[in-house]
């Protein structure tokens, strides 16, 4: 007998059964954790796994994570060997992304909140504004996600430039690779944009040495940062202490180091600071489950998995 169980803590996991439900009707799916029998389960699909429950499945053959990124699943020190990680890479996740990532860079492009705040005091006041082709947007972490975003932002006339660890090429896009090119990345930056994975190399990477690199040539005379990646990777002291100074001009954030985001943080009420609930690429039960069962079955008629995460280096 095999069986499917969602392992997901901070989810309601009946609408993920409901879904695989109506796309592999026949499966036998449980709900953690009460899921039966241990041995019965071959597949997991895990968001923030407690610790000590994957390895209670001795016949487990995949883990499937059920958001884009990993880190959740990683960080359980418990977590079985030898058992193939199955990140999502799906059209609907990397287009959701790619909509939010030219919305943030818009609504600074176009000084929205300015215009936000001149309606709720009803003054009318019309101002200059730049060119797309004024601002170099840079994006950190030119995997799918960052690739469909950077062509987009391209497509609109923005110069975009990206970094990531190894050389990447996307069409239309200046590219930078490993840390010999960092600086030079930033220091064509204007509006920086981090999609990294969470990493040992990528926790704190987002802090003052790094945004006093970014440049002062934009049109704003100070740059923005957006981070829909993982919240490891910002120190937000060091954001907030930028944002003061100037160093910063502004900042829009979907993830953080704590979530949900203590109600003492400065971030809720600082006025260069746009929040968003970590739901920048939300993952749609349907279209998640559609793929999670298309890689079954490649599984299970002896094809290769796809987009099988490589624990070394963590995404």
């Amino acid at each position: 007998m095999s069986a499917f169980v969602f392992v997901t803590p901070t989810w309601d996991a009946e609408p993920w059964c409901k879904a695989l439900q109506k796309v592999a009707p026949k499966l036998d799916i449980r709900l953690w954790p009460n899921g039966g029998k241990v041995e019965y389960v071959t597949y997991a699909a895990a968001w923030l796994p407690p610790p000590n429950e994957l390895r209670r499945f001795p016949n487990l053959k995949i883990i499937f994570s059920l958001g884009a990124g990993v880190d959740a699943i990683l960080g359980d020190p418990t977590l079985p060997q030898g058992i193939p990680i199955v990140r999502v890479n799906d059209a609907d996740l990397t287009n959701r992304m790619s909509e939010y990532i030219v919305l943030n860079v818009l609504m600074h492009h176009r000084q929205q909140r300015r215009i936000d705040e001149n309606q709720r005091n009803k003054i009318w006041q019309p101002f200059p504004q730049h060119a797309a082709s004024a601002i170099t947007v840079g994006i950190m972490g030119l995997g799918v996600l960052g690739a469909d975003a950077a062509r987009k932002l391209h497509v609109m006339g923005f110069n975009v430039v990206g970094w990531s660890r190894s050389l990447k090429h996307v069409e239309g896009v200046k590219s930078f690779a490993g840390a010999s090119e960092f600086d030079r990345f930033l220091g064509e930056t204007d509006i920086l944009v981090s999609l990294l994975p969470a990493t040992a190399d990528t926790d704190g990477i987002i802090n003052s040495t790094l945004l006093n690199k970014l440049s002062r040539r934009g049109p704003f005379g100070a740059p923005i940062l957006i981070n829909a990646g993982r919240g490891r990777a910002q120190v937000e002291d060091d954001i907030l202490a930028c944002l003061d100074s100037g160093a910063l001009y502004a900042a829009t954030l979907d993830v953080f180091r704590k979530e949900p985001l203590p109600v003492t943080s400065k971030l809720w009420s600082h006025p260069r600071v746009s929040l968003t609930p970590h739901m920048a690429a939300d993952s749609d039960p349907e279209t998640i489950c559609r793929y999670v069962y298309a890689q079954i079955e490649r599984f299970e008629n002896g094809e290769a998995l796809v987009n099988v995460v490589d624990r070394l280096n963590g995404y």
